[in-house]
């Protein structure tokens, strides 16, 4: 039984007690219980900002997708004035679905049930055989429009929101906006997606994996250890064997009390080994165009300057965001990858963890490139990016691995009453001289942004409706 003033579960758990801040555990059984798993949709997907595209996804009027915003589906459309919409993609006559394809183009929406239409904006049009007023006169045309999200552009990405009345994006994202900016407002004419996304289903609860997005960066030692062992990514001590991994696990990482997490990595390695460059002896616009950040041309460094402020030029060419993610199931990587000629291309990926039930996420995948991008450079992002982060990359197939094990162990009799751990906390605080906001911390990586990604679900879960 659910209340406003003390959530509880049916069998008189509390939702508070899910989560333990004093000892920083998590009850296992948040990753297999349906009960959970159906006040999430509620929540936190119905209340928060969700991540569902790139504009140039649908670049012309009456273009459409469909995605879904947690347990609902909703239809993405652009209209003959520009503006991009979201609406539920139900019908309001009979709970058909509106579109049965997964994108077109069309200026009207009909439902092959009844035949109700709609305009890309959601609102009514009528039904057939107007003369019969077959939607009835109890209500207006106005009130039989499909159901409206509350929508937002940031960069070309897509969030929607249910909750209409609610925090604005920018307070959603909070001081996380301030890195964020770095990788997708950092040029004149910004990100597009690399064709229609990819996509596969996972045997797994979303959380693994949205957790996981959260600036995990300790598995990459054991799961990834391959990165130093093999291909354009083998480093070799001077006996031949494999080099250890751990010095790429240090770094800054920043916290956000909305969820929102980045790794951001030493770049002053990178440009040692790959220019022989001394990078305490260059100045930030020689960084930049020794190394420009990944997936920019050299040509376009000049553009970074009119899109970022001195203090984000600073933290580009020092520690520069390259992986983390946007509460609750997105994962960003914008990662240089080693070729066998001693360069290094950049990788553009967005992640969505799609909830498909208590037991089931799909995996999507966006690829994207500067649109001031060479072809030729936009050709290798995609090619690579497909190789290592893609549905079947080489990245992928260990971590959407370990999900499906973690979930199976949720719904153990016994391993459900078992805790997940966040216990190795920083004791640092952030470098001298960082510029930027946030709860920040340097050193080796730890499960801070993970906690607290965490800690905000639980807020959300423990939250009046």
């Amino acid at each position: 039984m659910l209340t406003q003033t003390s959530p509880m579960l049916a069998d008189g758990t509390k939702i508070a007690d899910l989560v333990l801040p004093a000892t920083r555990e998590v009850q296992m059984r948040v990753l297999s219980d349906p009960e959970i798993y159906e006040l999430e949709m509620e929540r936190i997907f119905g209340k928060i900002w969700n991540f569902l595209g790139h504009e140039s996804e649908i670049p012309n009027s009456g273009d459409f997708v469909v995605r879904d915003m947690g347990s609902d589906q909703v239809i993405i459309s652009r209209d003959k004035a520009g503006e991009v919409h979201v609406m539920l993609n139900v019908c309001p006559h009979r709970g058909m679905r509106v579109s049965v394809l997964d994108g077109g183009n069309t200026q009207i929406h009909k439902c092959i049930y009844h035949g109700w239409a709609f305009r890309p904006n959601g609102d009514f049009i009528g039904a057939p055989v107007e003369k019969e007023c077959m939607h009835g006169k109890m209500m207006c045309k106005e009130e039989l429009g499909l159901k409206k999200a509350r929508v937002t552009l940031y960069g070309g990405l897509i969030f929607a929101t249910w909750n209409i009345e609610g925090p604005s994006f920018e307070d959603f994202l909070g001081d996380a906006k301030w890195y964020y900016d770095m990788l997708f407002k950092r040029s004149d004419r910004g990100l597009e997606v690399l064709g229609p996304p990819q996509r596969f289903v996972v045997r797994a609860n979303w959380k693994a994996a949205g957790e996981q997005s959260a600036a995990d960066g300790f598995h990459t030692l054991t799961l990834h250890r391959w990165l130093g062992e093999v291909g354009n990514y083998a480093k070799k001590n001077e006996d031949g064997t494999s080099a250890d991994l751990s010095p790429e696990m240090y770094g800054v990482e920043i916290s956000s009390p909305h969820g929102h997490a980045l790794r951001c990595i030493d770049l002053a390695r990178k440009i040692s080994r790959l220019t022989g460059l001394d990078p305490k002896e260059l100045s930030v616009q020689q960084k930049l165009d020794a190394l420009p950040p990944a997936g920019m041309h050299k040509d376009m460094v000049e553009q970074l300057a009119r899109n970022l402020s001195p203090e984000q030029l600073q933290v580009l060419t020092t520690m520069p965001p390259q992986v983390g993610g946007i509460f609750p199931n997105v994962l960003f990587g914008f990662v240089y990858i080693p070729q066998p000629d001693g360069s290094v291309l950049g990788s553009l990926t967005l992640h969505a963890y799609v909830p498909r039930g208590p037991d089931k996420l799909e995996f999507v995948n966006w690829i994207l490139a500067e649109k001031d991008a060479p072809q030729e450079l936009r050709e290798r992002i995609l090619k690579q990016t497909i190789q290592l982060f893609g549905t079947s990359g080489m990245v992928e197939q260990d971590d959407s691995d370990t999900w499906p094990h973690i979930t199976l162990s949720a719904k153990g009799a016994m391993g459900k009453k078992q805790t997940l751990k966040y216990q190795a906390v920083y004791e640092t605080g952030a470098p001298e001289g960082w510029p930027g906001p946030g709860m920040v911390n340097e050193g080796f990586t730890k499960d801070d942004t993970q906690w607290h990604w965490w800690m905000y679900w639980r807020e959300l879960m423990t939250s009046e409706v």
